[in-house]
């Protein structure tokens, strides 16, 4: 059973530190897992997001005193050079009759947040799904951008920002695509990440980013877990990443409609039902940017929500297992 909470906060409050409380030991065992010396100190967390992210600022010092204003507390908010995580997903983008960026967010169910929140922490309204307990792993804003975000499939990392921070501050910052593109551009990513981006005008691209190479800039419109070629052939084999990628460009040549082509990512090999292996679809995400709206999505069952029509309250969505069954 995966149990989600759709909030709306829209300045950091009582419910995130109800939030933090909760889920605080196991994201320190997680921020910790490598030791201590392995990860940065509070003033190069800090520099850091003031250089590249001045605007999250405030947000952040508010979040690190609900938290108790603690050393470690404060590094790990920071989301500055964390420890990485590797994922499964398939993101795409449907433009015609309507923009629409659809995906599939293929993780163990035991690391979901589960957190739906409706925020406003520079003043833009954000709708996404929680990660890291401020950042997303997808969303849309009150402009009409969206995105989200899948593993690259490489496994080079470098002191940088985790990808759900960056997709929180393109969402804050940024109306257009352009602008978002413009922005991701100068960031320094800690890992391999693909980020399909789509506005209300149709404007998509996936961005290919990595913390050894500028940002790869691609009309795709299409993004599985790996960069164009596969770099990590055991995990692209593991979690299916070209089948995938090739499922969704068949059916962007097929010209397939906007019903049909989420249909698809309600079956394999799109969705995956291998969550004893760390790696089952946990929801599919369907961003509609012109009204600002999401349709949470299972076989049998949808929750849509919306930035001009948020539903506070628990779901709770059954899981079908299956041990024969791979990511």
């Amino acid at each position: 059973m995966l149990e989600l909470h759709a909030v709306a906060e829209p300045q950091p409050g009582a419910r995130f530190q109800a939030r933090f409380k909760a889920t605080w030991p196991a994201y320190r065992a997680w921020y910790l897992r490598d030791g201590d010396a392995a990860r940065p100190s509070y003033l190069a967390c800090r520099y850091a997001l003031t250089t590249h992210m001045p605007e999250l600022v405030p947000a952040y010092e508010r979040l690190v005193e609900l938290a108790g204003g603690g050393d470690l507390a404060a590094r790990m908010l920071s989301l500055y050079d964390p420890p990485p995580l590797v994922t499964g997903c398939s993101q795409a983008v449907l433009t015609q009759p309507e923009p629409l960026l659809v995906r599939n967010y293929d993780f163990d169910p035991k690391l979901l947040e589960g957190v739906i929140e409706l925020t406003a922490y520079t003043g833009r309204r954000v709708l996404g799904m929680s990660d890291c307990l401020w950042g997303l792993l997808d969303g849309v804003n009150d402009a009409g951008l969206a995105m989200s975000l899948a593993f690259g499939g490489r496994r080079v990392t470098a002191p940088g920002f985790a990808m759900p921070l960056i997709v929180r501050y393109l969402l804050e910052l940024c109306a257009t695509t352009r602008e978002a593109v413009a922005v991701l551009s100068r960031l320094p990513v800690q890992a391999a990440y693909n980020l399909t981006i789509v506005d209300r005008e149709g404007d998509a691209v996936t961005a290919h980013v990595g913390p050894d190479h500028a940002a790869d800039i691609g009309r795709a419109l299409v993004a599985t877990n790996h960069q164009r070629t596969v770099d990590w052939p055991e995990h692209a084999e593991a979690v299916r990443s070209e089948q995938r990628e090739q499922c969704m460009l068949d059916l962007l040549d097929t010209g397939v409609d906007s019903d049909a082509f989420v249909a698809a990512f309600l079956e394999p090999p799109l969705h995956s039902t291998g969550y004893d292996n760390g790696f089952g679809t946990l929801y599919t995400a369907v961003y509609r940017p012109t009204v600002g709206a999401v349709d949470y999505r299972w076989p049998d069952a949808t929750w849509r929500q919306s930035i001009d029509a948020f539903e506070e309250g628990t779901r709770t969505v059954r899981l079908t297992r299956s041990r024969s069954s791979r990511a």
